[in-house]
């Protein structure tokens, strides 16, 4: 059973109340506006748009489901090709209730439920940009492997490129130690060159005194005599 609506009934029975909104929705289509008791036109004004938004769809299931409601065929045809057009840019507020006062007699209240035709409407007010939340874990998480995939590449690059400029200054520290032990081979050489002369000079020393001794030598022998005396 559907929940009924809250506040008092409208006519005797949950049937008479859906005959008295459906003549008042045929009423309000017909003329454009009508004028009833404003307990009335609260109640219309949710079904009155919610057939205008059916109308809006314009396809056959809504036609029918609208004929549900209104019977009439000739108010159902100007629903769907005279006031649905005219709400096409907007997307709800299609009717104004205007309260005109007691009724004279019974002092019910009045009002005027009328549909609000031929009005621009306004421009939405321009937000301010929100700032973008924080992505929830299952989607970084899903988006972790292509993320990955896609950097690896440039991941590759970069190492690349650091281990040049690594290469590069170790590269400009090894020259000067290049050149230190080029320094140090000459210097090397000149000692070993200047060992080589002084030995050359020892070794000449050496054998000019061995040519003196032979020399003092021979003439050692040359002074001793060489004939033999007899017993």
């Amino acid at each position: 059973m559907p929940t009924p609506t809250k506040g008092h009934r409208l006519g005797g029975s949950p049937a008479h109340e859906r005959h008295i909104l459906a003549n008042l929705a045929t009423a309000l289509f017909q003329h454009g506006r009508i004028t009833t008791t404003e307990a009335k036109a609260k109640r219309l004004r949710p079904v009155a748009e919610r057939l205008i938004t059916f109308a809006k769809r314009g396809d056959l299931h809504a036609r029918r489901h609208v004929l549900t409601v209104v019977t009439d065929k000739g108010v159902v045809h100007q629903l769907f090709t005279e006031i649905a057009p005219e709400f096409s840019e907007r997307d709800g507020g299609y009717t104004r209730i205007t309260k005109i006062g007691p009724r004279k007699g019974d002092n019910a209240a009045m009002a005027v439920i009328e549909l609000v035709r031929g009005e621009p409407v306004a421009a939405k007010p321009r937000r301010r940009a929100r700032r973008t939340a924080p992505e929830a874990p299952a989607a970084t998480a899903t988006a972790a492997p292509a993320t990955a995939a896609t950097a690896a590449p440039a991941t590759a690059a970069a190492e690349a490129e650091a281990d040049a400029e690594v290469d590069e200054p170790a590269a400009a520290v090894v020259v000067p130690a290049a050149d230190a032990d080029v320094e140090d081979v000459q210097d090397v050489e000149d000692v070993q060159d200047e060992v080589a002369d002084t030995d050359g000079a020892q070794a000449d020393d050496v054998e000019a005194d061995g040519v003196e001794a032979d020399g003092a030598e021979a003439d050692g022998e040359d002074d001793q005599p060489t004939g033999t005396t007899n017993p």
